[in-house]
């Protein structure tokens, strides 16, 4: 008698997930080649289809990713007018880096390195040090940033090189932990509202025969998180930021390059319970596990010691058709954090690593009831998360 065969579908294979463009065109590449086509010492021109210039601007706007511009041509008809410029004229867009998130994001383009080398692998991380889960974005519970991460930031390398460096932001984000690791270097200018960033940031590019200015929005992204990527205060944030880009690019001065960028893209994930999995509420998913790490579309999962296996083959069970489930060492082999891992960094990451590949979270409603809360969404390698612009408007 013929024994019952079971149809179990195949989990998402490990090397089938798009892993970011690192060292050709992700944001960890954009500084080091705007920086190198200004002579700095040690940098590479990662993204060839850049042209070099004098005087360079990047203007990250939070949650702006390459797709949702696309989307929306109405409600942002210059950066629309842009979209051709991007990444050199090629029309093409970059990838912001795993997971697609801001902490990691801005260290990645703050420090030229992917989040492998720079160490900061996601919005929340354990510290190996204490077995605690680390908040990178805000810094919580504290630890010594310089060890957390020791590399120089592209901006002070400018800075020793004789480049006139500046950084306008708001700010509240001037003395945080996260801007000296990841955007130190040169002088730091707090403006509170959007207009003023841009003159001042037009008026510091002026400044120096080559000069290196970063400025940055963050209610595109605020919007988004609260209200989703369809709704009238994320399109609102979005008109906004549009007339900012537009007033920045109106005021450069002679010999300058802006670039128009993003830290990540944004979905909206239904609310019910097959898009939005409850880990506080799953005992499989629970088994085995001593932290949750990272966010709903990009885990890390920490498992209490000698039950990794075990984990990684129940994670793989249960969600594997809907995300790329890995342990540690194959995400490293398939490069998601770029193509190395330091070993300061390693044992940040989690034993098990989830990446979402269809329109699902796992959330977590008794630890994490604000984040489980969120409308927009993002972390993972899917094109509307990963694929950010890098618009470009020369004078």
């Amino acid at each position: 008698m013929a024994l019952p065969t079971w149809d179990h579908p195949e989990p998402l294979a490990v090397d089938s997930a798009p892993v970011p463009e690192y060292g050709a065109g992700s944001l960890a590449d954009v500084l080091p080649t705007l920086a190198a086509g200004m002579s700095v010492p040690d940098m590479a021109a990662a993204i060839p289809e850049l042209t070099p210039a004098d005087r360079n601007c990047v203007f990250l706007i939070d949650g702006l990713g390459w797709e949702q511009l696309r989307a929306h041509p109405d409600e942002a008809p210059f950066m629309t007018s842009l979209l051709a410029s991007s990444r050199g004229g090629t029309g093409r867009p970059i990838t912001a880096g795993y997971p697609a998130t801001t902490a990691t994001s801005l260290a990645s383009i703050g420090t030229g390195l992917p989040p492998g080398a720079h160490g900061l692998p996601g919005y929340t991380a354990r510290n190996p040090a204490t077995g605690e889960l680390m908040n990178q974005l805000r810094w919580n519970p504290w630890t010594d940033p310089r060890a957390w991460q020791p590399h120089p930031t592209v901006f002070q390398l400018a800075d020793a090189a004789g480049v006139h460096t500046a950084q306008v932001s708001s700010p509240t984000f001037q003395n945080t932990p996260l801007t000296k690791v990841a955007l130190s270097g040169g002088t730091f200018h707090g403006r509170l509202s959007g207009e003023e960033r841009m003159d001042l940031a037009a008026e510091q590019l002026a400044a120096g025969d080559r000069s290196l200015v970063y400025t940055y929005y963050a209610e595109v992204d605020g919007k988004g998180h609260r209200f989703g990527i369809d709704s009238d205060p994320w399109r609102g944030q979005l008109m906004y930021v549009d007339r900012l880009v537009q007033r920045l690019a109106e005021q450069l001065p002679p010999r300058s390059a802006l670039y128009v960028t993003a830290d990540h893209g944004m979905i909206d994930i239904p609310f019910d319970e097959q898009h939005r999995i409850d880990f506080d509420e799953d005992w499989e998913l629970r088994a085995g596990v001593a932290l949750l790490g990272g966010e709903g579309r990009a885990r890390h999962v920490y498992a209490v010691p000698g039950a990794q296996a075990d984990v990684l083959t129940c994670w793989r069970e249960v969600l594997g058709e809907q995300f790329w489930i890995a342990s540690r060492d194959e995400a490293i082999a398939a490069g998601w954090f770029g193509p190395r891992v330091d070993e300061r960094v390693y044992a940040r990451l989690g034993d098990v690593i989830a990446a979402a590949r269809d329109d699902v979270l796992i959330i977590a409603s008794e630890r994490e009831p604000k984040e489980s809360a969120m409308v927009g969404n993002h972390g993972s390698m899917t094109a509307v998360e990963q694929l950010v612009p890098l618009l470009q408007v020369r004078s």
